[in-house]
């Protein structure tokens, strides 16, 4: 049977985009049983609560949600187990350090199957402040009123 090509997208976190400044991201694989992998498959996992920590020149996933298998038996996952995240040394050295400074943190951003390998995007961010928040929306907002009046003029309405 061949392996699937292309990425199909499990889960994502809008709410990183929102609360966070990202300024790194990276994408590393996962260390997961095949119960998870399962149920990964079928659509199912949250990044809600999710972050990750660098322990003894490693990277690990706390907090990411994946569903016990239905079918599984005695076999299946602890839903909310500590994972073990797949990176290149000169990508573990260079978080590492990055981490040291005040406010910044891992957040994972999307799961996903890569040619039908498990990926998570981490990220490198920073917390937004609520002014920071309110001066994006406000300039979400102006940039999507420049489009419509862009658009009405191309259509020759004004």
């Amino acid at each position: 049977m061949p392996r699937e090509q292309g990425r199909k997208v499990v889960a994502s976190n809008r709410k990183a985009l929102h609360d966070y400044a990202i300024t790194d991201t990276y994408e590393a694989g996962m260390v997961l049983t095949g119960t998870e992998v399962k149920s990964l498959r079928a659509g199912r996992a949250s990044l809600t609560d999710a972050f990750g920590h660098e322990n003894d020149g490693e990277i690990f996933l706390h907090g990411m949600h994946i569903p016990e298998y239905t079918q599984g038996t005695w076999t299946n996952h602890e839903p909310r187990r500590v994972r073990k995240l797949l990176l290149r040394h000169d990508e573990i050295l260079k978080m590492r350090n990055k981490l040291r400074d005040d406010g910044v943190t891992l957040v994972p951003l999307q799961v996903y199957f890569q040619n039908g390998y498990a990926k998570v995007e981490i990220a490198l961010a920073r917390g937004k402040k609520s002014y920071d928040k309110r001066q994006d929306m406000a300039s979400r907002d102006a940039k999507k009123e420049i489009d419509r009046a862009m658009g009405r003029r191309a259509k020759g309405m004004s």
